[in-house]
């Protein structure tokens, strides 16, 4: 972390400003609704304390849903010119590694005091959407609230409840209503899924790896995959994430806005399709993309996941950039959408937190608490961050994936490749999921394409895996 820019551990002056803290903001603004009465829910990971957002939903007419998304008032008891967000401001972002979580705040903010827990009464920024029974967005709104997570839920039971596969979990079934509420969400979630899709979304199947312990001992690196409850809060997400962008536009208010340009490598795209037999035009085209990918799942699904690898590698990153109303920045090519920003996760991203500053201030009729030039620098810093701490968890993760091959030394494994380039050949394998360069035999291969691999070396500390190709794989 040292290394890449990045704060391992908060200074004396952060520690001591925290210490200071000792409760969670409360209402002081009569323009701050009481919402505590709805059945507000969080869905995340199983051990995850850091809560940045709850849901609920209520039926309307003619099909309709109103949704409320609840975001946790970071900003309430961070500061913009204190030390703790002059942390934030160098880390930008929580990292999260195999060894250990290295959060965006003290702990004491961000799975506490600023935590929308379980019976925690919090402030929150809410938007309010209408989704229309075809899944467009009727119209929408924001503000601050009072409000309180009734269940404290996880994605794998909710996701084999919506299944139907199991039944619902304790939390859930403790609070009446709950369930119908959570079939709602479900629905309208759904909706805002197909007409995203319709305009050209992308449906990627992407793997995140969660390192598994065992009396403090790493046994094995499993690969955490989506499910129904994960893609219901992330289609909200996006939702939400919109709604706040057009809501700065239509205030005046400058705003820090999540594109991911037309990717450079389209015609290595256009290619794996044309390996397949299918055809995808030369421009880069997110519909026809999707259309293909859709095809592919269908067709082949045990290959999908690594088609959806070597897609995403090719799209490059995301990264940040600063829209003034009037002049508009390049859409979101893999969300196929225009207007998108990141606001729903402020005790875990830094940008988060900047977006959550200015929609108080719209809200308040203040000027923005930041100018453009501001934005436009804190745009490139929170974007190389981004990457730095991407970095660093890809390196720990390599440095536990060489921990557990180290005594396998010359065996063969199944592998697709991820990069290319004049750096070097990197492939991934899945058993453990890990990734490694090719020292030798890498000539000719392209992102994308699988090949069999042999593992001649590990070196644990500094996270390298080399492998010899030896064969494609038929």
């Amino acid at each position: 972390m040292l290394q890449r820019g990045l704060q391992p551990d908060f200074s004396p002056e952060v520690i001591a400003e925290t210490e200071r803290i000792t409760r969670a903001a409360v209402a002081s603004d009569a323009a701050i609704r009481d919402l505590r009465g709805l059945l507000w829910a969080s869905i995340d990971n199983d051990d995850s304390r850091d809560l940045d957002q709850l849901s609920v939903a209520e039926p309307m007419a003619a099909g309709a849903v109103k949704v409320f998304i609840a975001i946790a008032d970071v900003d309430a008891l961070v500061a913009q010119t204190s030390a703790i967000d002059g942390h934030a401001s160098i880390n930008t972002t929580s990292v999260y590694t195999a060894a250990q979580i290295f959060p965006l705040l003290p702990e004491k903010l961000s799975t506490d005091l600023t935590s929308l827990g379980a019976g925690q009464e919090r402030l929150a920024v809410v938007m309010e959407m209408v989704i229309a029974v075809d899944g467009t967005l009727a119209s929408s709104d924001l503000y601050r609230a009072v409000v309180v997570n009734r269940a404290k839920l996880a994605y794998n039971s909710v996701a084999a409840w919506l299944d139907g596969t199991a039944a619902a979990p304790a939390e859930l079934a403790a609070v009446p209503g709950l369930d119908e509420q959570l079939r709602i969400q479900d629905g309208a979630a759904q909706a805002l899924k197909r007409v995203r899709h319709a305009h050209g979304a992308l449906r990627l199947e992407t793997q995140e790896v969660r390192a598994v312990f065992d009396g403090g001992a790493l046994v094995e690196l499993l690969p955490d995959e989506k499910n129904r409850a994960k893609e219901l809060i992330e289609d909200f997400m996006i939702a939400a994430n919109g709604v706040t962008a057009r809501f700065l536009d239509k205030k005046g208010l400058p705003s820090l806005r999540r594109v991911l340009r037309v990717p450079k490598r389209w015609e290595r795209i256009v290619a794996l399709a044309a390996e397949t037999g299918e055809r995808l035009p030369v421009a880069p085209d997110s519909a026809a993309l999707d259309a293909f990918l859709t095809r592919r799942r269908q067709v082949d699904p045990e290959q999908f996941a690594d088609l959806s690898l070597a897609v995403v590698k090719l799209l490059g990153s995301g990264e940040y950039a600063v829209e003034v109303p009037g002049r508009p920045t390049e859409a979101h090519f893999g969300l196929a959408v225009r207007d998108y920003t990141h606001a729903t996760a402020p005790p875990r991203r830094f940008p988060d937190l900047i977006t959550q500053r200015l929609l108080k201030a719209a809200l308040a009729g203040r000027p923005a608490p930041y100018s453009v030039d501001e934005l436009t620098r804190l745009a490139r810093h929170c974007t190389e961050q981004e990457d730095n701490a991407a970095k660093v968890e890809r390196q720990v993760r390599k440095s536990a994936a060489a921990l557990l091959l180290a005594p396998r030394i010359g065996a063969r494994f199944d592998a697709i490749v991820t990069g290319a380039s004049e750096k070097g050949t990197w492939v991934r394998i899945f058993g453990p999921v890990a990734e490694g360069r090719v020292v030798r035999g890498f000539q000719g291969l392209d992102v994308g394409e699988h090949v069999r691999v042999e593992l001649i070396h590990t070196d644990v500390a500094r996270g390298f895996i080399d492998f010899a190709a030896v064969r494609a794989r038929p």
